[in-house]
């Protein structure tokens, strides 16, 4: 994956496959402290301690499509090539939160990416979804909840034109 935010688009489906209805991203550059931080936090089924303990194994998946699971791994490898690391917690029954730390300044850290087009994916492809984003950046933050979205209008029912143009509507800083 050529940036971070593809690495996002993947454990988020992860995330929506597991039965999530909620799913939080949080962003943080602190260029001060030199750190890039990534933490997805979703409501779905979580995961059992040995299927916690084998998740980072690229031949392990629970999926029946595919024999393996290659977003998880390629994420830790991301995360450790910039000096950083990444960790999971997981209940079953709970959820799971996926935390990625990065070292900002690191010559081999993969940029961020498009945010804004992948929460428009995210968004348009999971309208039942609400979506939780949170970007911080030297003191500066930006936020997006969905559910706001979700009381205004039924986002099932929209065509996609018609979704893309209540998001920039309400959302202009992501269209």
């Amino acid at each position: 994956m050529d940036d971070l935010s593809l690495h996002i688009l993947d454990v988020v489906e992860n995330s929506i496959d597991a039965g999530a209805h909620n799913v939080e991203i949080q962003i943080l550059e602190d260029l001060k402290a030199d750190i890039l931080k990534i933490e997805i936090t979703d409501d779905g089924k979580g995961m059992a301690g040995s299927a916690l303990e084998k998740v980072l194994d690229p031949f392990f998946t629970t999926k029946k499509v595919r024999r393996v699971g290659l977003g998880l791994s390629l994420l830790q490898q991301a995360a450790q090539m910039a000096n950083g690391d990444l960790g999971i917690q997981s209940e079953v029954g709970q959820g799971t939160t996926v935390k990625a730390t990065f070292q900002h300044s690191h010559i081999d850290r993969k940029p961020l990416g498009d945010m804004a087009k992948t929460l428009m994916t995210l968004i348009i492809s999971h309208p039942q979804i609400r979506f939780k984003y949170t970007h911080q950046k030297d003191g500066q933050k930006y936020e997006l909840d969905t559910q706001a979205l979700m009381q205004t209008s039924d986002l099932s029912s929209l065509s996609v034109i018609e979704l893309i143009n209540l998001i920039r509507k309400n959302f202009p800083e992501i269209s």
